[in-house]
């Protein structure tokens, strides 16, 4: 392979976008087209490098087509082209028409990756929460203990009014959806729920 050069998708020997002894020949080279893109039945102008990707092109149809890059596809002379094509290697030209479709599958994978992110994040949340409660029951739940070990008298409806909100955070912590680490995280909990508001009773 000759130095400053490479071999792009499609077999086409061209200079090397970055290559630095190349690097002022290289820009000198790069030329802006303009490619015609139909989405449905409306037609955009899109003034773009020749030597950009697909991708960056799916990035400037998001303004004018409200359509998010990942639920794109690009058809190019009747063939789907991947985002990590360029332009140039797969011969779009000034001029060159392209039709924007939208990609459906992704969309919905997109959605559903979001409603997860969601969920985790929502769910994390409320333990981070619950867990900070627990951890003053756990020493109110500490002083009582204190208290009796040593004489001292313990009210029933302290002790009631604890287990009671103990209990109540066992009853949200079973409401919350959580996988993987949050999991074992919510597990701890309870664990640590349990064995406080009963052992000493």
């Amino acid at each position: 392979m000759l130095h400053g050069w490479e071999l792009r998708p499609g077999g086409m020997l061209v200079q090397n976008r970055n290559s630095d002894t190349n690097n002022q020949t290289s820009t000198a080279s790069v030329s802006t087209i303009n490619v015609k893109v139909k989405y449905g039945s409306s037609y955009h102008q899109i003034r773009i490098s020749s030597q950009a990707s697909f991708g960056e092109l799916k990035k400037m149809l998001e303004g004018p087509t409200g359509l998010h890059h990942q639920d794109q596809k690009l058809i190019f002379k009747k063939k789907e082209r991947d985002s990590k094509s360029y332009l140039d290697v797969e011969r779009v030209k000034d001029g060159s028409k392209i039709t924007l479709v939208e990609d459906i599958a992704s969309r919905e994978r997109r959605m559903l990756e979001m409603l997860k992110n969601a969920n985790t994040e929502k769910a994390s949340k409320s333990l981070a929460e619950i867990s900070l409660e627990v951890d003053k029951l756990v020493k109110q739940v500490a002083v009582l203990e204190a208290t009796a070990s040593k004489g001292g008298n313990v009210a029933e409806k302290d002790v009631d009014n604890l287990t009671e909100m103990l209990m109540s955070k066992l009853i949200r912590l079973d409401e919350i959806v959580a996988v993987g680490n949050l999991k074992l995280k919510r597990k701890d909990q309870v664990i640590l729920i349990c064995s406080t508001s009963f052992h000493w009773l």
